[in-house]
């Protein structure tokens, strides 16, 4: 099943998001609604916060007084972790079971109003953030929840900013016009993304990248997004002894690329790829059917020493190449060298750019196109070397 974290600031419109993603047949484990469960009346949960915050914020009918307790709970970080404390292990194992109960081809949409400040993006195949300027926040909570400015400003600075949540999302959607604009852009994101992200992850399929060649500017948000498939891998491995590197042109501020996220998995030993491959796929990165080889470079001319095994995307918004290699392989140490060399030569940096732009002009497919910047690569090996004995650079 497809696991879809939904987030947003108070009064973004986050709920409005996850009824209409309800409304396509999304399972809807809503994180408020089990905050509120774990808490009702004789349920250990509640007998905690009473401990934790006293008698004062149980109503006469013995529930939970929300305002009595926000009253207590929004007055500084201490009492909110408190709060957290209780709640959170709890909403979490309750979600767990809600999960393993959903269909297997399900898309399941937990929102989590505090995804974020919990460090829970690595755990979701994709991470959506409903966003809206404090402004508009501001006057829906007013409007909508009984709080004056004040008060409505406090919850918002209470979560976490907008600069955080964007840094967790790869869907980011802006809720500041009409409600029908809000569902337009759902409806194209349940078909066009979810739906068929959904069943590459049931069949263990990987986005194939498309044949027409595509380069593009460099993109500042491509580190961002590395980082946070850098983290649902590292999430998916778990204590497995690893290093995720971020390589190719996307890894070189600047520089024109496809815009294709390339990521170097190095393990021990390409018997530990072999044993991660389903776990990696479950998180999302499928297994590239056949045998994969890295070019061969000067000084070690043997192919059997660049082998290695290589995962893709089954997320239709976001191609990967995942290049799983052994530690010590030369292949891991070739990424990472050409990498920084770029990095750090801004004359090999435009000298690349620019076989870049005449490959781009001869009108090749993309297969083409990678075979064809190869021995360019070999011709500037040793400038590659040269520059790191010079600089004592190591992987």
């Amino acid at each position: 099943m497809l696991r879809i974290g939904l987030t947003g600031g108070i009064g973004a419109g986050k709920s409005a998001v996850a009824h209409r993603l309800a409304t396509h047949g999304a399972v809807l484990i809503d994180a408020d609604q089990l905050a509120r469960e774990v808490v009702a009346p004789g349920t250990d949960g509640l007998r905690e916060v009473v401990d934790a915050f006293g008698a004062g914020v149980l109503g006469a009918d013995g529930t939970l007084d929300r305002a009595a307790l926000a009253a207590e709970v929004f007055v500084g970080e201490a009492a909110r972790r408190r709060l957290e404390s209780i709640i959170h292990p709890r909403v979490r194992a309750r979600t767990a079971q809600l999960i393993d109960a959903a269909p297997p081809d399900a898309v399941v949409v937990n929102d989590v109003p505090l995804l974020v400040e919990s460090g829970l993006a690595p755990t979701y195949h994709l991470v959506i953030v409903v966003e809206a300027d404090e402004a508009t926040r501001v006057a829906r909570l007013v409007g909508t929840r009984d709080l004056d400015k004040e008060q409505a400003r406090s919850r918002i600075r209470a979560q976490a900013s907008d600069d955080a949540r964007r840094a967790a999302a790869d869907v980011l959607l802006i809720n500041e016009r009409a409600l029908a604009d809000l569902h337009t852009a759902v409806d194209a994101l349940w078909r066009d993304r979810l739906v068929p992200f959904e069943e590459n992850l049931r069949r263990r399929r990987l986005v194939r990248r498309q044949e027409q060649l595509s380069v593009v500017p460099y993109d500042p948000t491509w580190p961002a997004q590395y980082q946070r498939l850098a983290a649902r891998i590292a999430h998916a491995i778990g204590d497995v002894t690893h290093r995720v590197d971020h390589v190719g042109s996307t890894a070189v501020p600047g520089l024109e690329a496809k815009d294709v996220i390339d990521i170097q998995l190095t393990v021990d030993a390409l018997d530990t790829a072999d044993a991660l491959a389903a776990r990696l796929a479950d998180a999302g990165f499928p297994r590239a059917p056949g045998q994969w080889h890295d070019n061969p470079k000067p000084g070690t001319p043997d192919p059997a020493a660049w082998e290695k095994r290589v995962h893709g995307s089954a997320d239709p918004g976001r191609v990967v190449h995942l290049h799983v290699r052994g530690e010590g392989s030369p292949g891991v140490r070739t990424a990472l060298m050409f990498r920084d060399w770029l990095r750090a030569d801004e004359g090999a940096r435009a000298e690349y750019a620019a076989l870049k732009r005449r490959l781009r002009g001869e009108g090749l497919t993309t297969t083409a196109y990678a075979a064809a910047k190869e021995p360019w690569f070999d011709e500037v090996w040793e400038r590659a070397e040269g520059w790191a004995a010079q600089v004592g650079w190591q992987p």
